[in-house]
């Protein structure tokens, strides 16, 4: 059975497909539509359809939370690395990390092994003797680092 932020993303991508590459949502009758509560759509958005993903995301505070969603034109592995690097702050959890990588697999700017070798680096198993008050500053660092030295082609 897929999982609902499957599901969400999978209508969106339906929503942006129909409308010639962008698509203008009612982040409430989504919701509706897809029986959950808004703030999973506001998860979606934010995980599934980020810059380095390909896509601008506008949101309008009032008029019933609108939000349009505009497919952009692929980049270069490079600039969407650069893209993932900008996304990371200061520090970085686990699942936030998992689905960058995921992103960046799917959109082939990294291979699938690449990934998981990133991911084994900052994952908390590997971070496991690092004080939990800055193991997610250490796992933003390593991560930031690694996808540097994936850049280099």
């Amino acid at each position: 059975m897929a999982r609902l932020v499957d599901v969400i993303e999978l209508m969106i991508k339906e929503m942006i497909e129909e409308n010639n590459g962008s698509a203008t949502i009612s982040r409430s009758m989504l919701a509706e539509k897809a029986n959950c509560v808004p703030s999973q759509i506001t998860y979606v958005l934010s995980t599934r359809f980020s810059s380095g993903n390909g896509y601008i995301v506008e949101s309008r505070r009032g008029g019933g939370g609108q939000i349009t969603i505009t497919r952009v034109q692929p980049m270069s592995k490079r600039d969407y690395i650069r893209s993932v690097l900008e996304e990371v702050g200061m520090d970085i959890t686990q699942q936030q990390a998992k689905i960058l990588l995921t992103n960046a697999v799917n959109v082939g700017a990294i291979s699938g092994r690449e990934g998981t070798v990133v991911m084994a680096a900052v994952s908390d198993r590997a971070l496991a003797r690092i004080d939990s008050d800055i193991r997610s500053v250490v796992r933003a660092e390593i991560f930031k680092n690694a996808m540097l030295a994936l850049m280099v082609d």
